[in-house]
């Protein structure tokens, strides 16, 4: 209290400024965890957390649970903590934070498949986001763009999460969200969806056959992480009218080793 019986700033009610103490004093710990988190030698155990941040364990552990669950944190098998793909997103949307490879290899794909859209996203929570796309030499465009949210169920790229997902995990996930339609060919039943997760699997890529956005096929394959978990994905996208069903899928090999070498750098 200060002298005059008026709380001071941190001690209850709002400090000077207008801000909540509680509020700042929250976001203080969630910054100091992050920078712990992406230290180098990372992935980093929970103590190693608690002790570089100086925030108590049983707060340490409360905010990692929510930066992983929003996907800027990622937890590891062994309880280790380390970057997540929304806060790798956010890396590589301010410049710096991407290898120019990753660019080669996006560019050698659209090569490869005659000039078509490609995507990069990564898997964050409910959602993929796009991190990078590199625009079809054709002359027509997709609304897509960097930065933007999609849904899982409706996407080439996030039905290729889906499929390497445990299957808990995907069917909470249908329970959080539902599946919205976003055109008359959105899958909208839980096993119809299961049974194309399954065919997935087995091919290797998934398809978004006007799903999404009318007039618009996509094939997408799944990058995956440490253990086998999908940190991502990379999509080609057509326009219907132009490019066939078919040579669509011929897309697949040239796909399947796009991801692969962009494994190892996301």
């Amino acid at each position: 209290m200060s002298t005059d019986g008026s709380p001071e700033p941190g001690e209850g009610g709002a400090p000077r400024g207008g801000r909540s103490s509680a509020a700042g004093s929250a976001l203080e710990k969630s910054l100091r965890i992050l920078e712990a988190v992406t230290a180098p030698g990372g992935p980093h155990r929970l103590a190693e957390v608690t002790a570089a941040a100086a925030v108590p364990k049983s707060s340490t552990f409360r905010i990692l649970a929510s930066l992983a669950e929003q996907g800027f944190v990622r937890q590891d098998g062994d309880g280790r903590y380390g970057v997540g793909p929304r806060l790798r997103g956010l890396s590589a949307l301010v410049g710096g934070g991407e290898p120019a490879s990753i660019g080669r290899i996006l560019d050698e794909l659209r090569q490869a498949t005659g000039g078509q859209t490609v995507h990069l996203a990564l898997h964050s929570g409910q959602t993929i986001t796009y991190i990078r796309k590199l625009e079809s030499e054709q002359p027509f465009r997709t609304a897509s763009r960097v930065g933007m949210h999609m849904p899982l169920h409706t996407t080439a790229i996030g039905k290729s999460v889906l499929a390497h997902l445990p299957e808990a995990e995907v069917r909470e996930l249908i329970a959080a969200t539902g599946l919205p339609v976003r055109t008359p060919r959105t899958v909208t039943s839980a096993q119809a969806l299961y049974a194309q997760l399954a065919e997935v699997r087995a091919r290797g890529f998934a398809l978004d056959d006007e799903e999404n956005e009318a007039t618009i096929r996509c094939i997408g394959a799944a990058v995956l992480g440490p253990g086998g978990r999908p940190v991502g994905g990379v999509s080609i996208t057509t326009v219907t009218f132009l490019v066939g069903r078919e040579e669509v899928e011929s897309f697949a090999p040239a796909l399947r080793a796009a991801t692969e070498a962009l494994a190892p750098l996301l």
